[in-house]
């Protein structure tokens, strides 16, 4: 571009970044590619559909594939309703599964949509920062007697360590892995900053994007995604003058577009299921509130982990580049980031959610904190990079070890509490990837201690491996402890066997044994219900057997949930006096907890002339 930087800059505030040739090195492709296809990858092959949004994120693709077109306009779990976030990430994950399954299986196959977000979130991230920092305004001051880097070169490294650094934040790491709207939101807010900065070049073009990025979010999760977006992009608009020619194709282009992306799925689904519509308007409304103090200090504390590293060089960027705050490298992200702080004002409960927001214009804020750091600085953030990465994968390894042999004692009883009734198996595979891991992070520490290298990224690359290796230990050594404290799998089969061994009440019913089957829950005999079912139990048992109860009162068999206290006492002289008790059970892993506080389930027989509650 050929603006000149003294248009954006103040006169009194020097250009902050300062740096050579040298530090612009080009970090290797094979390199960088590599590691954000390990990242997305581990934890979406072997892992179970966790609880909570992860398994009904997956239930309603499931629910879509086995139900009929009705699904995939007002997306339900099991028959059920789900009336939050956006139709487009079950669209996309239940024609995943439809094309897929025979090939990598139901559960796998819905998680490659995974890859796609993360790819639009990744690449817009990258091209994003890459125009931004590429810009006259942006580039580092020219060195008295040369030496400084290119334009192609420093945008490069920056938009390297933008894409690093989201690798590299905590809070990204489980919602990119998630089976639900979330990764949609955030690949659709990355693709948002894309557009913003391609509109300073090719306004047409970016305005389109733009369009189809507001039209994504409000898809994927509705006006909670939409409307930080929207208010980064007016704020934008209104105080960068780089944007201003363009915001009339925002207008002419972006709002038509995106009006027709949502109209498109909107008007349909308001005809054919009002009722849905209705509570999808509540919960969107729900959202929006007071932020009351103690919400503010939670949502703060919580957001101070979920964007860790950037945030301290956010605050950094802001300072040092004070001066170029007019600058677009500069106004873009920090408007996006207003955006999502506004956004945050006025959300009843904050959660991970809503802070997603924050995380693409904090990648690109901080990235551009490194051209002003001394050496000295940038080499004690390496060295915090290492202790830090390596004392956790210690952690990881020492917690496997006791769950393996018992030694350390006190740490084996430890996670024994937290997982009564486990018992450990030995995965050779999974055992040769761990180690395979830790050596590949001993390499690299080595690495940035013999080579020293100059490229500015190195620091994010340490911050990056370290989570990579972290989380790719997490997946192989404590998957499969993980699996089985956070999924339904073995209730679930338990339940479905309980089931198949219950002989009906009826002469000639006209079935073996009652059921809950797929899509029906009815086989010619008894029907099955249920009372006081969460949403999540109630995704989990239809995606692992394929149960999904009916809503009549009138069947004789009801599966409560509650606590055992509870369901005892309903039973024994409660709303369900009276009734056959044909199973009853838990997760394992609760077992820990009291009666009162231990979920528990309860598959019983009314009493003729009773139905328990409806």
């Amino acid at each position: 571009m050929s603006t000149s930087p003294a248009r954006y800059a103040d006169p009194h505030q020097p250009n902050p970044a300062r740096l050579t040739a040298t530090a612009t090195t080009k970090l290797p492709r094979w390199g960088l590619l590599g590691l954000c296809l390990i990242y997305i990858l581990a934890g979406l092959i072997t892992r179970e559909p966790w609880k909570s949004e992860d398994v009904i994120g997956y239930a309603q693709m499931w629910s879509a594939v086995n139900g009929d077109w009705r699904q995939w306009l007002t997306p339900e779990v099991a028959g059920i309703a789900v009336t939050q976030e956006g139709p487009l990430p079950t669209w996309l994950g239940a024609l995943s599964m439809m094309l897929l399954q025979p090939l990598a299986g139901a559960i796998v196959a819905s998680r490659i949509p995974n890859l796609i977000w993360f790819g639009i979130t990744s690449s817009s991230l990258w091209y994003g920062a890459y125009l931004l920092a590429r810009r006259a305004e942006a580039q580092p001051l020219a060195l008295p007697f040369g030496g400084q880097p290119g334009a192609r070169d420093y945008g490069r490294m920056l938009a390297d360590a933008s894409l690093l650094l989201l690798v590299g934040t905590l809070g990204v790491l489980w919602r990119s892995h998630e089976t639900s709207a979330e990764p949609a939101a955030l690949a659709f807010g990355a693709f948002a900053f894309y557009s913003l900065t391609r509109m300073l070049d090719h306004p047409r073009w970016g305005a389109v994007t733009l369009g189809i990025a507001l039209g994504g979010a409000f898809l994927s999760r509705g006006f909670p995604a939409l409307a930080p977006l929207v208010i980064g992009v007016l704020l934008a608009g209104w105080r960068c003058a780089a944007l201003r020619p363009a915001v009339k194709w925002m207008a002419l282009l972006s709002l038509p577009i995106a009006l027709a992306i949502s109209l498109a799925w909107w008007i349909p689904a308001s005809e054919l299921n009002p009722y849905w519509m209705r509570g999808w308007w509540s919960w969107n409304a729900s959202v929006l509130g007071v932020l009351t103090g103690p919400g503010a200090s939670a949502a703060f504390r919580n957001l101070l982990w979920f964007l860790w590293p950037t945030w301290p060089l956010v605050l950094l960027t802001i300072w040092r580049w004070r001066g170029f705050v007019g600058a677009p490298h500069i106004q873009i992200p920090l408007a996006m980031l207003i955006g999502a702080a506004l956004m945050l004002l006025v959300t009843r409960t904050p959660l991970d959610a809503e802070f997603l927001a924050f995380v693409i214009p904090s990648a690109v804020l901080a990235a551009l904190a490194l051209p002003t750091l001394r050496r000295g600085l940038i080499n004690a953030l390496d060295w915090f990079a290492v202790m830090v990465f390596s004392f956790a994968l210690a952690v990881i390894w020492l917690g496997w070890i006791a769950i393996m042999t018992g030694v350390p004692p006190k740490i084996a009883r430890n996670i024994a509490r937290q997982t009564p009734g486990y018992e450990a198996e030995l995965s050779l595979l999974a055992l040769a990837i761990a180690v395979v891991s830790t050596l590949a992070w001993i390499a690299l520490v080595v690495w940035r201690l013999r080579e020293r290298p100059t490229g500015l990224w190195r620091g994010t690359v340490l911050a990056a491996g370290g989570v990579v290796v972290n989380w790719l230990l997490l997946m192989t050594l404590w998957l499969p402890s993980i699996n089985y404290s956070k999924s339904y799998r073995e209730v679930s089969g338990s339940l479905a066997a309980a089931l198949a061994e219950v002989p009906t009440n009826k002469a000639g019913a006209g079935a073996s044994r009652p059921a809950a089957t797929r899509g029906t829950a009815v086989r010619g005999g008894e029907c099955v219900r249920s009372a006081g079912l969460g949403l999540p139990q109630r995704a989990s048992f239809a995606v692992f057997d394929g149960l999904v109860f009916e809503r009549s009162a009138d069947c004789p068999l009801v599966l409560l949930q509650g606590n055992a206290s509870t369901l005892w006492h309903a039973v024994g002289q409660g709303d369900y006096a009276g009734a056959q008790v044909i199973w009853e059970g838990g997760r394992a892993s609760d077992s820990r907890r009291s009666a009162n506080e231990r979920e528990y389930f309860m598959l019983l027989r009314t009493a003729p002339g009773t139905g328990g509650r409806k």
